[in-house]
């Protein structure tokens, strides 16, 4: 697994007193991206204070937590995505996966959403909603349940996924 083996040559690295200028390699530490809209722009269903808070607050700590985790880490240096797959650590997550994908996941969340957003789907979203849920109605209502079970705000994510070993 290449994160052993990263684990491993950090390991070793660190052991050597820390890497030399010559094996160095340039990274950077993640940053808050401004939702792309203004803060009030999703009333009345989302207000300006509650967006202020969760975007300014919440996520910027998840943010500055990933960022100090990041720090001593051998996982420094990963994109996103793949500091999410080799921080879950195949079930057994590492301390950075947690702050990982809410960092990810707030992201998505500003992205997903947008002024005068929302109403049915169309055209090939919709057919699928209904083939696999029989309805854009049941489809609404799993989503809602499947959320309201999860613990604390319930991200829960309509994904299309073509391949058929799911």
């Amino acid at each position: 697994m290449a994160l052993r083996r990263d684990l491993a040559e950090w390991k070793r690295i660190q052991r050597q007193g820390g890497l030399s200028r010559r094996f160095s390699k340039v990274v950077s530490y993640y940053g808050l991206t401004t939702p792309p809209y203004k803060l009030d722009a999703l009333e009345p269903y989302m207000s300006k204070r509650t967006v202020e808070l969760h975007w300014g607050k919440h996520h910027q700590d998840y943010v500055d937590g990933l960022n100090k985790q990041l720090a001593t880490s051998p996982l420094y240096g990963y994109t996103p995505e793949d500091l999410i797959k080799e921080a879950y650590n195949n079930g057994n997550p590492l301390p950075e996966y947690n702050n990982a994908a809410q960092v990810w996941n707030h992201h998505f969340f500003w992205e997903s959403m947008q002024p005068d957003g929302g109403g049915l789907p169309e055209g090939g979203v919709l057919q699928q909603i209904e083939k696999d849920f029989g309805s854009f109605t049941n489809f609404r209502e799993e989503f809602i349940r499947s959320s309201l079970q999860l613990l604390g705000s319930g991200w829960v994510w309509l994904v299309c996924c073509t391949d058929s070993s799911y």
